[in-house]
């Protein structure tokens, strides 16, 4: 998917990025077709596999960052052009965003364009037929015909509030903080208890009691509570039932969770309310290791594919 928020987000702070993707292939191929990664100065995020592949298009990339380069595409014979052993072809799309541009991008739907030089003026048939398929059905993979390319526009991210930066909290933001579509808010008390860098993408908060911060959650945001304190994990449940959430997880055992459970009930919410929270998070099998819950957490954010639906506030 055509992911707008993830260039805005990109382009804070610099000029202009690159954005290369895989239009279509033929044969073997590293990564699908819509396959994207974005390339600005100082580095790169995202991938399209393939490792020569990847290098050789960061390097094209980076030289477009300075002038006003054109769209263009390419097309890469992954054995004769780069050595490796897979067998097929990729055609590579290569577009320079900067703030102009990117306030015309389109922020739903079915983004379609001419990517290259020789494309002609008028959108293929096919395309315009996909996208008006799009707007009855809102879906469709990526299409590539006659140099114009069409991706759909990814949703709006999915809003992750991360309640603690220990180490279960740090395990957390860095494996989840990679996948696609997702805008993590990381919260403490100290800037000390972050890591020196804060993973690019990632928003962090600090309050002396970050319950306080509960307000200014999205009402569908999804919720991690793992801090350093019983008393302030219980105020943020506490605030996050009444002010509404998308999914809300605890970390604890079935003793905290079941303390939990009373104290919240003895302060006026509804036992089936409470029972809304999920604790533990994660699977326990997996293991008490900061990696080995991040993984087990990970794994259950993805399962949830749609952000949860918006719950009705107490």
């Amino acid at each position: 998917m055509f992911d707008r928020a993830t260039i805005a987000q990109a382009l804070q702070g610099r000029d202009a990025v690159v954005r290369v993707v895989i239009c279509s292939y033929q044969g073997s191929s590293p990564r699908e077709a819509g396959a994207a990664m974005l390339v600005f100065a100082e580095g790169q995020t995202g991938t399209i596999g393939g490792g020569a592949l990847e290098y050789d298009a960061s390097l094209k990339a980076r030289a477009m960052l300075t002038g006003g380069d054109l769209p263009r595409v390419e097309r890469v014979a992954l054995g004769p052009n780069l050595g490796q052993c897979c067998g097929g072809a990729v055609t590579l799309a290569y577009e320079r965003f900067d703030a102009n541009s990117l306030a015309m991008l389109p922020e739903d739907g079915l983004y379609a364009r001419p990517v290259a030089a020789d494309a002609p003026e008028e959108m293929p048939l096919p395309i315009r037929r996909a996208m008006k398929t799009a707007r009855g059905q809102g879906v469709m993979a990526p299409r590539y015909l006659q140099g114009w390319l069409a991706e759909p526009v990814a949703p709006p991210q999915r809003q992750l509030w991360v309640w603690g930066a220990g180490h279960v909290g740090r395990a957390i933001v860095h494996t989840i903080n990679p996948l696609p579509n997702v805008a993590i808010t990381w919260l403490d008390t100290a800037r000390n208890r972050f890591p020196e860098v804060i993973p690019e993408g990632v928003t962090a908060r600090i309050a002396d009691n970050p319950a306080d911060l509960v307000p200014e959650a999205p009402a569908q945001a999804e919720h991690l509570i793992l801090t350093y304190s019983h008393a302030l994990d219980l105020d943020l449940c506490h605030r996050l039932l009444t002010h509404g959430f998308g999914f809300c997880g605890l970390i604890g055992s079935a003793s905290k969770w079941a303390r939990f459970r009373s104290r919240l009930t003895a302060l006026g919410h509804p036992p089936e309310k409470v029972g809304e929270i999920t604790c533990p998070i994660g699977d326990p099998s997996f293991g008490k290791h900061p990696n080995a819950i991040a993984i087990s957490v990970a794994a259950a954010f993805l399962s949830r594919a749609e952000p949860v639906q918006k719950r009705e506030r107490a």
